[in-house]
């Protein structure tokens, strides 16, 4: 957490919330001193001139949780082969580098993930992101921000806004946010349960 007993706030109060970080006036150099192992715990990236450390908040792990939970269960239906990357950091060497929430390649291991998924909980820019995983050439993303997630397809070196997932074919954004949502107060085992029945 990047709030520490040495500064004069009350910690527990924002456990919830993500903690947030912005290191202006970097260059490419100083973002790969922040080695992935050292700072597990946080979400480092790097996008014009800036690095970006994410401290995320207990609501945040849980959205991610129940996103990742039901892209599994979605995989065990259909016997799709899945291959988590995690936190892996993806970059583009000097121009851009993120640590996704959440990051698959399916069918076959790849060198860079099929679909990634990025929860904004507390604040955050879109657009970044959206250029950040295009310079890199991540075919999908998923955002969730403010209890809505939008689907984007990269073509033609742009994201543009799908309602069904290219790449998990049977998941509709409209109907998969009620799912995660539920991810808040209620257990990710019952989530699923439903979750498979719409699929």
């Amino acid at each position: 957490m990047l709030i520490t007993a040495n500064l004069p706030l009350n910690r527990d109060k924002f456990t919830q919330e993500d903690q947030i970080l912005t290191i202006t006036g970097a260059n490419w150099l100083d973002y790969q001193k922040f080695d992935s192992q050292e700072y597990s715990c946080y979400r480092v990236s790097y996008f014009n001139g800036e690095i970006t450390i994410v401290s995320p908040g207990r609501n945040h792990e849980r959205i991610s949780a129940i996103i990742n939970r039901l892209i599994i269960a979605y995989c065990e239906k259909y016997e799709l082969q899945d291959f988590p990357f995690g936190q892996t950091r993806l970059n583009v060497s000097g121009q851009t580098g993120r640590e996704p929430d959440i990051a698959y390649a399916f069918s076959v291991d790849k060198d860079l993930p099929d679909l990634v998924v990025e929860v904004i909980f507390s604040s955050g820019d879109i657009e970044v992101l959206k250029s950040s995983y295009q310079q890199i050439g991540i075919p999908e993303l998923w955002i969730w921000k403010n209890n809505n997630i939008t689907f984007y397809y990269l073509e033609q070196n742009s994201y543009i806004i799908i309602e069904y997932s290219k790449i998990l074919p049977n998941i509709k954004s409209d109907s998969f946010i009620e799912y995660v949502n539920r991810g808040i107060t209620e257990s990710p085992l019952l989530i699923k349960k439903d979750f498979l029945t719409i699929i």
